[in-house]
């Protein structure tokens, strides 16, 4: 998409929807380095705990499915309706981030996620639709927040250090979720009660939000970015979220069921049960967000000028790169643990090359004023299509295998093994999608470039005129 320089230098007010570039670029707000690093130690604090508290109910599930006498299928719904809420709240938040103050959008979205969070550790056994519904709610906390903060480091940063301050706030994604299997399952444990797991994250949270403060201009520009690059690039989000989400709900019980196969442990009928799985698993998710996510980083930094393209072919390597690792990962479980986790680890650390990386790619084909709306779309897109209904859906799946054979004690491991071998396939599919957004991601970049620069130059001839 190319702009001639006549083009560049018309954009008038009646040519966008109430365009108001011109006070954007005349009156920037100046954060002084201090205060803004702070927002983002905040940001990043609130964004390891989201994850933390998501996760702690996957460190936990087995022990949850006692307790309420659930199929993996209702266990799943846990996680469905979480993730539906998010979905179906973030365009609000989006749209209403790019026009309000976000600060006040956060901090009463991280009001309801704290006091729904809280509240979902005292439900009985005898009331699990109520975990369900809380559960869900949770997700509006999570919509706010997760929608806003990336364009508030968008609008803090730029250039290469806002690419690496985005890789620190995403690297926060794989070490929250990694903490929420340790601090849950390790909770537990030592108080023998699985509620507590559920009110360790949400007592973390303390009073840092007054400092996330960065208005928003009233500005609204419209830019219109490749169509085929943002299909290529939502469907292979979509696919990447379907997987992990998926994966991370389901493998610490995937694990803790292989043990009992392998007969190193008995099943668990009541609580507390063995926290091993999702304690190691927690550490092996830290450990590969760190590396993946660092090393992703420094692979678009490094080749991003040498090669145009760079980033979504990262995303392809991690994609396609972990297909194997997750067809190795599900067969050998029968057999043997430690080279379970061996795998594990490479796969989850290929995927984890892509968080830092996808997300830098959408704030640099958005134009600033329309960023917090192009994260709730993906959001939207991402997690409706993908990890909302993934976990359910394998859930669902090793229900109807178990169901054939339901005398079998060792039937659960492999109806949830054979639903979880759906992961790989997705893999590819993601990996496919990827491929394709390769082709158009430069286009737009450069139109977005080539936009702002030609704004600034009519700002320009305009004040001297």
């Amino acid at each position: 998409m190319e702009y001639s320089e006549t083009e560049l230098t018309s954009f008038e007010p009646e040519h966008t929807q109430s365009l108001n570039i011109t006070r954007f670029l005349e009156s920037p707000q100046v954060i002084p380095p201090k205060r803004a690093y702070i927002a983002v130690a905040v940001l990043c604090y609130i964004n390891l705990l989201n994850y933390m508290e998501r996760y702690t109910v996957a460190g936990v599930l087995s022990i949850i499915q006692t307790v309420f006498a659930l199929s993996d299928s209702t266990a799943g719904l846990l996680q469905t309706m979480f993730i539906v809420s998010l979905s179906l709240l973030a365009p609000v938040f989006g749209y209403f981030g790019d026009r309000y103050n976000r600060k006040h959008i956060i901090i009463g979205g991280l009001i309801v996620w704290f006091a729904c969070a809280a509240g979902s550790s005292f439900v009985g056994p005898s009331h699990f639709w109520l975990l369900v519904l809380l559960r869900s709610l949770v997700g509006v906390g999570e919509a706010s927040y997760s929608t806003l903060a990336p364009t508030i480091i968008a609008d803090l940063f730029t250039g290469s250090k806002r690419s690496l301050i985005i890789c620190i706030f995403y690297i926060c994604i794989p070490v929250g979720s990694g903490l929420g299997y340790i601090t849950g399952a390790g909770t537990a444990a030592l108080t023998r009660d699985w509620r507590w797991a559920l009110r360790v994250t949400t007592l973390s949270l303390k009073p840092f939000l007054f400092q996330l403060g960065v208005s928003r201009s009233d500005i609204d520009i419209s830019l219109k970015t490749n169509i085929c690059y943002r299909a290529g690039k939502s469907s292979g989000v979509t696919a990447l979220a379907f997987l992990t989400g998926a994966l991370a709900f389901w493998m610490p019980t995937f694990l803790s069921r292989a043990h009992v196969t392998q007969g190193i442990r008995p099943p668990c009928t009541n609580e507390p049960c063995d926290p091993t799985d999702s304690l190691i698993f927690g550490v092996v998710t830290v450990a590969t967000g760190i590396i993946g996510g660092v090393t992703g980083s420094a692979l678009s930094r490094h080749f991003r000028d040498k090669m145009p393209n760079a980033d979504p072919f990262i995303c392809v390597v991690g994609m396609i790169g972990s297909v194997p690792c997750l067809f190795i990962t599900i067969f050998v479980a029968s057999a043997s643990i430690p080279a379970t986790y061996v795998f594990i680890f490479i796969g989850e650390l290929l995927l984890s090359l892509n968080w830092a990386v996808l997300a830098d790619m959408l704030l640099y084909v958005v134009m600033p004023t329309r960023r917090a709306t192009a994260e709730a779309l993906q959001i939207i897109v991402g997690h409706l299509l993908g990890d909302a209904g993934s976990p359910f859906l394998l859930g669902v799946i090793s229900d109807a295998i178990h169901a054939s054979r339901p005398e079998s004690s060792d039937w659960s491991f492999h109806s949830l093994q054979y639903s979880l071998l759906l992961l790989p396939f997705v893999g590819i599919l993601g990996g496919v999608f990827f491929l394709f957004a390769s082709f158009y991601v430069a286009e737009d970049r450069n139109a977005v470039q080539q936009l702002l620069t030609g704004l600034e130059i009519h700002l320009a001839s305009s004040l001297l005129s």
